[in-house]
């Protein structure tokens, strides 16, 4: 397998490193693209299983997810999956990390301009925090948390915030009734739990059997409901 480097950007954050998997003549392994942030392996382009199934057990907690807020844009493939269900009307994708938004708009990630073309969605460069705090209140019906594999996976350390009560207050009041805030994770998390139970009316931690690599891996959606 040879990685060969197509992009790189220094941000605030550190080091992003969008890399080709080319395989060799007798590898079996499927190439695609990878991203890396400060060295550490986020996602690729070969496993989207775990974010389509983000995307689509998300939009299961709610009966009308005509307006939905993506934390998290990388490499488009949880977007995607919110965008071919036909009730939702508004994508909003929150992304902190201007490269990767100009890498999806031009054409870098070669399935991004079809993506960000599409006329739903909302794309902006922010914390999500910040964006969250920005909100207009009751405006969206269903919030879909993916900048992390979760608290106990945090791609940088100040992303703890995002799993403390006044961030899970500030999306509280962003949603509409029916509405919830989903929260990808890579494992348990009880303290996840714990920290949205006094938040939401009511509180659910949903189990998702994953295959990945001829492999079955169980991961977890944290769902707060209003």
């Amino acid at each position: 397998m040879e990685y060969v480097e197509i992009a790189r950007a220094e941000t605030e954050r550190g080091e992003l490193v969008l890399r080709e998997r080319r395989p060799g003549p007798d590898d079996t392994t499927a190439g695609g693209l990878e991203l890396r942030a400060n060295g550490v392996f986020v996602m690729d382009t070969v496993e989207v299983a775990s974010e389509r199934a983000l995307a689509t057990a998300a939009l299961a907690q709610v009966a009308s997810p005509r307006a939905v807020v993506v934390g998290g844009l990388g490499l488009g493939f949880t977007m995607r999956e919110v965008l071919a269900d036909p009730r939702v009307e508004v994508c909003a994708v929150v992304e902190i990390e201007q490269a990767l938004v100009d890498w999806m708009r031009d054409g870098t990630v070669a399935h991004g301009p079809s993506l960000l073309a599409d006329d739903r969605v909302r794309l902006v460069v922010a914390d999500v925090a910040v964006a969250v705090a920005e909100a207009r209140p009751a405006s969206y019906d269903l919030v879909l948390l993916d900048v992390d594999n979760g608290p106990g996976y945090l791609v940088h350390d100040a992303n703890a915030a995002l799993y403390a009560r006044p961030f899970l207050e500030a999306v509280h009041a962003t949603l509409r009734p029916g509405g919830a805030l989903a929260v990808w994770s890579a494992a348990e998390a009880p303290d996840l739990a714990d920290a949205m139970g006094p938040v939401f009316t009511t509180t659910r931690a949903v189990p998702l059997d994953v295959r990945l690599q001829e492999r079955d891996e169980q991961y977890w959606l944290y769902v707060g409901s209003v």
